[in-house]
């Protein structure tokens, strides 16, 4: 097993999901593997189910000095026209930072999302939610588009095409994406938000300066996208300088996730450690999760990046978005949550579950 771990201490990992409850232990065993101190459960619901944000609220109950949760919104009562009662997304916000979480997460950006629920984040729907996350001042982390070869069958990698991330002519556009957000940011200049996988756009490191020039509250991520690595790898003095100009402006996300060995961890964090740290030529190894694509793709160039500027994107700017220590946890206002979220399931689903929610709440009520 390839053992690359950082040299870096005290490291805060943004972007992780949280899976069952049941991989309670798999989490921490992953995180420890990779020397992850901390991290950021970005907490996508699946309002269907009623997983994904309870699992990250029992893992912060669990463990409150080590996970920040960022919740992502349940849009039940619109996927099912009015006939699922939920709370209005300012007011779902308003719940989540009363209960102690870190910050919202939102998926709404990705094509995929925008297949299931084609409302744009430009519609009256989200206005009154941007507003109010702008003056809450919580921090998000925000999925918009993806990479630019899943427009292109020929160049969607097979990982991606097995989970349907291939797009056509029917489907929303890159560009439309992006201009979607241009208008939420001149709307609401002061949302502070972090876009994951480095916004895809990699390929093009002065797109991606003039992005951050202008708007000063933003934030990119490092979670792979295995192409972003490929993309700054081929210019790596260019992509080197773009990390020393905005090293306050980058944040660690490695998107580990509970379901990984070890040994898949160590591989998927090691390669960004490695990229980040050192000058190595080095390649995806075998070991690694079908995510980060086979060792053949391509190789990564190291950008060797300076201890001050590897200490703030390994956690300092982060805490200075979402605070130097997780929020504490209202566990009877999360219980009750997860009572509603349950519910919200089955109505949906039209079936009864004992749903991920219903086992957290049965949890935070025994305690």
């Amino acid at each position: 097993m390839n053992e690359w771990r950082s040299r870096m201490t005290d490291i805060l990992d943004g972007h992780v999901h949280m899976g069952p409850i049941e991989q309670e232990r798999a989490m921490l065993a992953a995180a420890d593997a990779c020397g992850i101190a901390r991290t950021g459960l970005v907490a996508i619901q699946d309002p269907w189910s009623g997983e994904g944000l309870p699992e990250a609220l029992y893992m912060k109950w669990r463990y409150p000095e080590r996970f920040y949760v960022f919740a992502g919104l349940n849009h039940a009562t619109r996927l099912s026209q009015g006939k699922v009662r939920t709370e209005s997304l300012a007011d779902q916000a308003r719940r989540f930072a009363a209960i102690g979480c870190d910050g919202m997460k939102m998926i709404e950006g990705k094509p995929t999302s925008r297949q299931r629920m084609d409302v744009p984040v430009t519609d009256p729907y989200f206005a009154d939610y941007w507003a109010c996350v702008e003056d809450l001042g919580l921090p998000i982390v925000w999925h918009v588009n993806d990479p630019e070869e899943f427009w292109d069958p020929a160049l969607t990698p097979k990982w991606a095409a097995d989970r349907n991330w291939g797009y056509g002519p029917a489907d929303v556009q890159k560009e439309t994406l992006y201009a979607e957000v241009d208008e939420v940011l001149a709307r609401h200049p002061n949302l502070k938000i972090t876009f994951a996988h480095f916004y895809f756009l990699s390929a093009d490191l002065p797109r991606a300066a003039r992005f951050l020039e202008a708007h000063p509250n933003v934030h990119l991520d490092l979670a792979p996208g295995v192409e972003m690595l490929y993309n700054i790898s081929r210019h790596p003095d260019a992509g080197r300088d773009f990390f020393l100009r905005h090293r306050d402006r980058i944040t660690l996300g490695t998107d580990l996730f509970s379901s990984l060995t070890p040994e898949q961890a160590v591989a998927r964090t090691g390669i960004t450690f490695r990229w980040l740290e050192t000058q190595d030529e080095f390649r995806v190894p075998g070991f690694a999760d079908y995510l980060l694509g086979p060792p053949e793709d391509g190789i990564i160039r190291g950008l060797s990046l300076p201890d001050e500027v590897l200490s703030r994107i390994y956690g300092k700017t982060l805490m200075s978005l979402a605070g130097a220590t997780p929020a504490r946890l209202d566990v009877a206002g999360a219980g009750a949550l997860c009572d509603d979220i349950a519910r919200i399931a089955t109505e949906l689903s039209g079936k009864e579950q004992d749903t991920q929610a219903a086992k957290v709440a049965r949890a935070f009520k025994s305690s």
